[in-house]
């Protein structure tokens, strides 16, 4: 089922000029429900997400997989996801990020840089130097196969 959504929006996504920078990020799917997410390389917006799902819903009344009843959310993944694709990455690029590695290492900084292999983050960091305490600006870079999870911080 999660392979046959993802099928079908992509199909929609590839046929319609104005969804080319579209992509799904994910699908779950629990019993009768079902959560599509879907970002795109420009902004990301109410409209495609309503159109998107209409095309689900043309499917799912059709098909009926899930029956008759069923509920169906299509939305952006929102600051609350991992990011998965390097797509992402991309888009956030000048965002802070709290990043998780595999080895459980934890790093926030600002994302500067994202390459094919991975992403550079800048964060202001005290040093204790002599009696002293400096304020340095660090740079990490962070192998895309280390990563276990990022998550995009919103700051007011």
């Amino acid at each position: 089922m999660v392979d046959k959504i993802t099928e079908i929006v992509e199909s929609f996504f590839a046929e319609n000029e104005a969804f080319a920078d579209c992509y799904v990020v994910d699908v779950k799917q629990t019993n009768t429900k079902l959560d599509v997410f879907i970002d795109s390389d420009s902004a990301m917006t109410f409209e495609k997400c309503q159109k998107t799902s209409r095309v689900i819903e043309a499917y799912l009344d059709e098909e009926q997989p899930l029956g008759e009843k069923y509920t169906l959310n299509v939305s952006s993944p929102g600051v609350d996801r991992p990011l998965k694709f390097h797509r992402q990455y991309v888009k956030n690029k000048g965002r802070t990020l709290d990043v998780t590695t595999q080895e459980g290492e934890k790093y926030k900084g600002e994302l500067i840089s994202v390459t094919e292999e991975g992403i550079v983050l800048t964060a202001k960091v005290r040093r204790k130097e002599g009696k002293r305490k400096l304020t340095v600006v660090e740079e990490t870079a962070i192998v895309f196969g280390d990563i276990k999870k990022a998550l995009v911080k919103i700051s007011f």
